[in-house]
């Protein structure tokens, strides 16, 4: 065992030392597919797998993207980077909001969710910065649909298991910072079907030798099938690998080292057929407090740093065992203060009061504005004083007021150290007060 860099040099020193017949970049995260395709063509490393020619194919975002349309599965429209005007004539054609998605890149760097022509100048040169040797891809970004994770192993190109995995967030939230679902409760019979010949496409166009994973879109329209739409495909495994493992029994690592070797490889097994009576949910870690003031906000770059994975005969059981062994703290109490805040143009903040509202909480706001949409809900708001240059000044005020959780449901992280919003979660998160800062998490919490 070495513990050295993951670079083309240390490996191809290694291979050399050791004089080994094969090399895997398959299960080391995104550094070995950055190398894969030299350690071939260069170094004359043999890579075990899938050929580092197809792994580029993947992970170059214009190759991805052609090869999608070639084997009839869908995408969101997209379009490769070739000048800032172009970019600008195309999120015009499609409509706001738009993702911007470098190539080779590891957690989504420098990838960005843009919502105004404001700031897609600025992302742009930043996605072109961190992948400058590769195509930058800009593409259609759905608001509100639902992303279900795909992990897989597949041999010579033929599917030999899947897990399908529904994430709680909507989409838009890194697939690591997410909570999955296994089995998935919200996907009915056809869509699992569906997804599976998605995933049976995918391993034959790219003659898949190993583990894989896939990101699809789900978007629901009224009296229509839903859409599937892929956004993403890994040629190694993720780190949800040994989750799905565990939860459907069976060991994908060992199935995919034994494709990878080409000896004793299992027949293909649908795994997600098989009916259970129970779920398991991985909820995210996050290390807020010891980045000190950085702001808790989910998006489409990675921020949480580890995870945790419980059981249950249902939802509401597995999600609540995760929220309490993820976040270590006690849960608001009937009779204790939630406070609230975000953005005013989004529908969901109101929906989560009316929800909690049976619970017996008193609900506070920072400002008259946040108030003002908050009683759609038909709940009773009171605006508090929130000072956000003095930290002990508010401590005090989460005393005075009890405030035991708060609920932020902003559309951007906060552009100032004086944004009320960002101040409310820095400090939810310093003070050691349950934050909860996506819909959908909120509302499973409510219900």
């Amino acid at each position: 065992m070495y513990f050295d860099e993951l670079s083309w040099e240390r490996v191809m020193d290694i291979y050399e030392l050791e004089s080994a017949s094969g090399v895997v970049v398959s299960v080391g995260g995104q550094l070995p597919q950055n190398i894969a395709l030299r350690l071939q063509e260069e170094g004359g490393a043999k890579v075990l797998g899938t050929d580092p020619k197809d792994i580029d194919k993947a992970e170059d975002r214009h190759k991805f993207s052609q090869i999608l349309d070639s084997i009839g599965v869908d995408q969101p429209a997209w379009k490769e980077l070739t000048s800032v005007a172009d970019a600008e004539s195309f999120a015009e054609s499609v409509g706001y909001p738009v993702l911007v998605r470098p190539s080779y890149v590891l957690s989504g760097a420098a990838m960005s969710v843009i919502q105004t022509q404001a700031d897609l100048k600025d992302k742009l040169e930043s996605a072109s910065a961190v992948s400058p040797d590769h195509p930058v891809v800009i593409t259609k970004f759905i608001e509100g649909a639902e992303e279900i994770d795909v992990d897989a192993v597949a041999s010579k190109g033929q599917l030999i298991l899947h897990a399908v995995s529904e994430h709680v967030e909507a989409a838009g939230v890194h697939s690591g910072d997410a909570t999955l679902v296994l089995p998935p409760v919200n996907l009915d019979e056809k869509v699992m079907a569906r997804v599976k010949e998605i995933a049976e496409k995918v391993a034959k166009a790219w003659n898949i030798t190993g583990p894989f994973n896939m990101q699809i879109i789900k978007a629901d329209a009224p009296g229509e099938e839903s859409v599937l739409k892929v956004i993403e495909c890994n040629l190694r495994a993720s780190r949800s690998f040994p989750f799905v493992s565990k939860v459907l029994g069976t060991n994908f690592i060992d199935t995919a080292t034994r494709a990878l070797a080409g000896k004793d490889v299992p027949a293909p097994q649908d795994l997600m057929a098989q009916k259970r009576d129970y779920l398991a949910t991985k909820v995210p870690q996050f290390s807020w407090t010891r980045l000190a003031g950085a702001d808790p906000f989910l998006g489409v770059e990675m921020s949480s740093t580890g995870e945790i994975a419980c059981f249950g005969k249902d939802l509401i059981e597995a999600y609540w065992a995760s929220l309490q062994s993820t976040m270590n703290f006690r849960m608001p109490e009937p009779g204790e203060g939630i406070l609230l805040g975000g953005s005013t143009e989004l529908p969901e903040l109101p929906q989560i009061v009316e929800y909690l509202q049976p619970l017996g909480y008193k609900f506070y706001a920072a400002s008259e504005d946040v108030k003002g949409h908050l009683e759609k809900s038909g709940a009773t708001i009171e605006v508090i004083e929130f000072p956000t240059t003095d930290k002990n000044a508010l401590r005090g005020v989460f005393q005075k007021y009890d405030i035991r959780g708060v609920f932020n449901i902003s559309k951007s992280r906060g552009k100032t150290l004086v944004d009320k919003d960002y101040v409310m979660r820095r400090n939810a998160v310093d003070f050691g007060v349950p934050l909860f800062m996506e819909p959908k998490v909120s509302f499973l919490y409510a219900f």
